[in-house]
């Protein structure tokens, strides 16, 4: 008895003395930290969030002491903590009962103290997309609980941009309207800087349309981004840290020309850096024109390219003279955008300490991929990627309905090509593509977590830690469906027209060249995702109301609005269904972009942020009553088809063909159609597949697409890159198709045999 008596007080203190090692914090009382004397502002920045989180989750207050406390911060030392030699890493451990935040710099720390944030449940986008935090009655974390994180990318971060519908009206007009017209200031950005270092990105392209004021004429503007840490960038068109369309008309004098204003130019350049060389800045070189377009002045691509090599030269004499003599320490980078590609392939030099910015099309398929050489340059390599874009063949500014497979799949591409010392995410207003920022930002933190689990995987833990695990899990496939839905087709493009052609005729709405099975099966589905929206709606926790309404219900009921509208419009242009529907679809667009803009709520915060007519062009409008005498598409004969069990299936070199076999009958022939993904070449040369049809000779395509063709357009509008053959066909025998890949970068979506009619 003795014995027994012993041996459970044994294990009772064993279980006392582990329980006491786990850290745990109840309600009620302070939380204490611990930190080392002088830390940098963007150490602080992130405690006081984390004070904020705190009291928003447990009601409690962060107190500094100055012993040992719950929370105990510092730096890696460097001589015998390898977290040292990393940039931007931490660890967060537990031992003892405490916890340890360890950072290698400044923005490791930052990083590690908003971890718990994470830990505690708050969001990032607490403020953005008012995902309330929800409140507990304690905090604990296990004993052996340690996490150790770094950037996978180096510098990582978003572009303001095409703000004039959204970002600038919300803030100047609603936000901070003490700012004046046009003016996006300190407050603002002290949000969207906010947002970053909680998602861990470091980078910042401000917005530089004309009707907004530059960032760095608006005072308060450069201090909030110090304080946040974030290093101020410019866009393809805004060297030197100056955003030449706004500040150029009020600064510059003379032409923006090189040719002929050299002297002005590199005086307008050098006061801005006379002003910011004591900040962090990622200074772009080069020069194009005035906002985007070529560069004045010069004519010839030779004639562009010489007048280039010059700028950059004297460029960086002023970044040598006014920043640092050793300009390896100075970030810069050099972004071969549209014409500017062109320039650099023809022979332009870019020095062997700057970052090489590569571009996708605007579409999300990135058009150039680091050579051997150009990988091992000492500047490394970067990309400006877009998930929201006004320009040609049509606009995709309303509704942030960009697949993030195909994010996934081009980002994930690009690192292991070498891209990893810059990504720049063009986020037009932020909303409503929080999602898409969200997984680029993770991405750029962790490319190798990302993809291990999988978009299903990470759009599941997203969706459950915004609405917990009795809504999340559903909300996974009815997002992933909705995104698959709009790759087909935005519902920007519904309209079957463009933007920027001289034709008037592409201003004109008309047919989507689809079947009325097809039509009907898409609104269908569309109706599916509405209602299931609505259903789920009904469990979400009220103090997360406003977050799925703006995450989930608005922009899936206005996609399906939008193709009621137009697609109910072009049935009634046959006698197919009735105008009213159309028309009602209309109005409820707008009923939900209202509700969006004055919040659940009705106080109207996001007012001015949400405009579902952006560029007021010919899709967003009212459609007029006509009558259309053109027979709408027939629908298809399938014989066969093969389809990817994802959105497209990648094909290795490595891998072989994928061959599939079946029989036809009552025809004498058949047009075999292969859909690819629109991709780029990875060696950027070609892109090849061979498709082989019975005993007949192989037939090679390439899908590589010049510059802004007509083929290009198409693509990009559809996401498939599309190859036809007509074969013959025997009702006798068993036919054999194949699809055999050529060049590595292949994905294919789809192959199908139509009967020839």
């Amino acid at each position: 008895m003795k014995k027994l008596l012993t041996t459970l007080l044994f294990l009772l203190l064993y279980c006392n003395v582990t329980k006491a090692q786990d850290f745990q914090h109840m309600a009620g009382e302070d939380l204490t930290y611990q930190a080392p004397e002088s830390l940098p502002a963007v150490v602080q920045t992130a405690l006081q969030l984390l004070g904020r989180d705190v009291r928003n989750v447990l009601g409690d207050t962060l107190v500094q002491v100055s012993g040992r406390a719950q929370i105990n911060l510092r730096f890696a030392a460097p001589d015998r903590d390898p977290l040292a030699q990393k940039k931007q890493a931490f660890r967060v451990s537990v031992y003892e009962g405490r916890i340890y935040v360890t950072g290698s710099d400044p923005h490791g720390l930052a990083y590690g103290v908003l971890e718990i944030s994470r830990l505690l449940g708050v969001s990032p986008w607490e403020w953005w997309a008012d995902v309330t935090p929800h409140r507990r009655a304690s905090f604990e974390l296990p004993a052996n609980f340690v996490t150790i994180q770094s950037p996978s990318v180096e510098y990582r971060g978003i572009f303001i941009n095409d703000e004039d519908w959204g970002m600038m009206p919300w803030s100047s007009q609603n936000y901070e309207p003490e700012g004046g017209k046009g003016v996006i200031g300190p407050k603002t950005h002290a949000r969207i800087f906010e947002l970053m270092l909680r998602l861990r990105a470091n980078l910042f392209w401000p917005a530089m349309h004309e009707c907004t004021q530059p960032f760095f004429l608006t005072k308060g503007n450069r201090e909030m981004a110090a304080k946040y840490g974030i290093y101020i960038g410019g866009s393809h068109c805004e060297p030197m840290a100056c955003s030449t369309a706004g500040e150029w008309p009020r600064r510059g004098v003379g032409a923006y020309d090189y040719v002929n204003n050299a002297q002005k130019v590199k005086e307008f350049w050098s006061a801005r850096l006379d002003e910011v060389k004591e900040q962090p800045i990622v200074y772009t070189l080069g020069m194009r024109g005035v906002h985007d377009g070529k560069m004045q002045g010069a004519k010839t691509l030779e004639e562009q390219r010489s007048v280039l090599q010059r700028v950059i030269g004297e460029q960086r004499q002023m970044l040598q003279e006014k920043v640092n003599e050793d300009l390896t320490q100075v970030p810069q980078v050099f972004i071969p955008y549209k014409e500017v590609q062109d320039i650099y392939d023809s022979g332009l030099e870019v020095p062997e300490d700057v970052c090489l910015m590569w571009c996708d099309d605007n579409y999300g398929y990135i058009k150039h991929f680091p050579t051997a050489e150009e990988r091992n340059r000492k500047g490394g390599n970067g990309l400006y990627y877009h998930v929201s874009y006004w320009g040609r063949p049509h606009d995709y500014l309303w509704l942030a309905t960009f697949c993030p497979n195909l994010l996934r799949q081009q980002l994930t591409t690009a690192y292991r090509q070498g891209i990893q010392r810059m990504w720049v995410l063009n986020v037009g207003d932020i909303k409503p593509a929080e999602y898409q920022i969200e997984l680029f930002c993770d991405l750029a933190w962790n490319v190798q977590r990302v993809e291990e689990m999988g978009i299903h995987k990470h759009l599941h833990d997203f969706m459950v830690r915004e609405f917990g695990t009795e809504c999340g899990p559903d909300l996974a496939p009815v997002m992933e469906r909705a995104y698959r839905l709009a790759f087909a087709c935005k519902p920007e493009f519904l309209g079957h027209t463009r933007t920027e052609e001289k034709d008037p005729k592409t201003k004109i709405v008309s047919d989507m060249p689809w079947s009325e099975k097809y039509i009907r099966n898409r609104l269908k589905e569309y109706a599916n995702l509405s209602q299931q929206v609505q259903v789920v709606r009904n469990r979400i926790d009220p103090d997360r109301l406003s977050a799925y309404f703006q995450l989930v219900q608005y922009p899936i009921q206005a996609a399906d609005q939008m193709n009621r509208k137009m697609l109910i419009g072009q049935l009634a242009r046959h006698g197919r269904a009735k105008w009213s529907k159309s028309d009602a679809a209309y109005d409820s667009i707008f009923s939900l972009t209202e509700l969006y803009n004055k919040g659940l709520d009705g106080r109207g915060k996001w007012k001015g942020i949400m405009d579902c007519q952006p560029r007021r062009l010919g899709v967003f409008l009212p459609l007029q009553h006509r009558m259309d005498s053109v027979p709408m598409v027939q629908e298809e004969h399938v014989v066969y088809e093969w389809k990817s069990t994802g959105l497209w299936t990648e094909l290795p070199l490595s891998e072989g063909a994928i061959v599939g076999d079946f029989r036809c009958a009552g025809h004498d022939s058949m047009c075999v159609i292969v859909k690819m993904l629109p991709t780029h070449p990875l060696d950027n040369k070609n892109l090849r597949y061979e498709v082989t049809f019975d005993n007949l000779p192989p037939q090679v395509f390439s899908i590589r697409t010049q510059g802004r063709s007509e083929e290009w357009k198409q693509n990009v509008l559809t996401n498939a890159s599309v190859r036809k053959m007509v074969v013959p066909c025997s009702r006798k025998k068993k036919h054999r198709l194949s699809v055999k890949p050529l060049d590595e970068g292949l994905c294919i979506e789809e192959i199908v045999v139509i009967k020839v009619k």
